[in-house]
C-alpha cells in the first residue's frame, strides 16, 4: 500500500492515490497542488548511513568503513515534498544525496540478520543534504553538517514492505533541473539492510517509526538557490524539492 501524510484547509490527513489525485482519509478527492505535503512518516530516532556506497566513498577520496558509520538526526531536518531547504549564505558546497529510507515497523532488540525484513514497516525516499563547509571528516561527521533544518525532504509517499520485492535491487536517480547528475543501485551498499538492522539492533532496541537512511552512490553537485532537485527511487516515488536562500533573523 502506498500512503501520504499531507495537511489540507488545517486539517492533517492521511492520503492514497486516486485516478491522477489524492484521495484523503475523510473520502475528499483533491488535486495533489492543493495540499502541503508532509513527510509520510512521524519519525522516533532517525539514523544516517555516512559511506555507504564504496562508489561514493571513493568519490569523496576516503577508504570505504569496516563498519556501518551511523550519525543521528533531529526531526527538525525534515521537510515534504515539493519543500523547500535553505541553503546558508556562507556556504560553498550543498549536495544532495538521494537515499532509501527504511521505516522500521515493530520493536526489537538483537535482530538476526535472516529474520530483519520482519521488522520493517515499508520505505520512503530520502534527500539527506550535505553542507561539505562544515565538515570535519567523514569519520566524525559534523553536527552542522546533517542537523540543519529543512536538510532532509522526505516522502512524498511511504510503501509498504510487501510491495517492494527485492529493496537490495532498486535504481536511484537525483535531476537538478530536469538534467540527471546521479544514478545507482541499492544492491552497490556496503552494508546490507539486514546487515544495517542487525547491526543496530546489537546494541540498541530499535521502535516502531525508527528511520534508517541507508547511504547514497556517488555522484554529489553543488546545488545552488533556485535550483530544483528531485530524488527518484524505482517503484517507491520521485520526491522534490527547491532550494532557496536561508532567512536572515534579526
Amino acid at each position: 500500500m502506498k500512503t501520504a501524510r499531507v495537511a489540507y484547509q488545517g486539517n492533517i490527513h492521511e492520503a492514497t492515490e486516486w485516478d491522477g489525485k489524492l484521495q484523503l482519509d475523510t473520502g475528499a478527492t483533491v488535486s495533489e497542488d492543493d495540499v502541503v505535503w508532509l513527510p509520510p512518516i512521524v519519525p522516533q530516532t532517525i539514523f544516517a548511513l555516512g559511506l555507504n556506497y564504496a562508489d561514493h566513498a571513493a568519490e569523496l577520496a576516503f577508504n570505504a568503513p569496516k563498519e556501518p558509520l551511523v550519525f543521528l538526526k533531529g526531526p527538525n531536518t525534515l521537510i515534504g515534498h515539493n519543500g523547500e531547504t535553505f541553503r546558508p549564505a556562507d556556504v560553498t558546497y550543498m549536495h544532495y544525496e538521494c537515499e532509501l529510507a527504511v521505516v522500521i515497523g515493530r520493536s526489537g532488540k538483537n535482530i538476526q540478520e535472516k529474520d530483519a525484513y520482519d521488522y520493517i514497516a515499508g520505505y520512503t525516499v530520502a534527500n539527506d543534504y550535505a553542507i561539505r563547509d562544515y565538515l570535519e571528516n567523514y569519520y566524525r561527521p559534523n553536527l552542522r553538517v546533517k542537523n540543519r533544518d529543512t536538510l532532509t525532504p522526505l516522502g512524498p509517499w511511504f510503501v509498504s514492505a510487501d510491495e517492494i520485492k527485492d529493496p537490495m535491487n532498486l535504481a536511484l536517480r537525483t535531476y537538478v533541473n530536469d538534467k540527471i547528475v546521479q544514478e545507482g543501485t541499492t544492491k552497490d551498499m556496503i552494508f546490507s539492510i539486514p546487515k544495517l538492522i542487525a547491526y543496530l539492533s546489537s546494541f540498541m532496541t530499535l521502535n516502531k517509526n525508527d528511520i534508517i537512511l541507508t547511504g547514497t552512490p556517488k555522484g554529489s553537485v553543488d546545488t545552488k538557490v533556485g535550483d530544483t532537485v528531485i530524488t527518484e527511487i524505482e517503484g517507491i516515488g520521485r520526491l522534490k524539492n527547491t532550494i532557496v536562500s536561508e532567512p536572515v533573523y534579526q
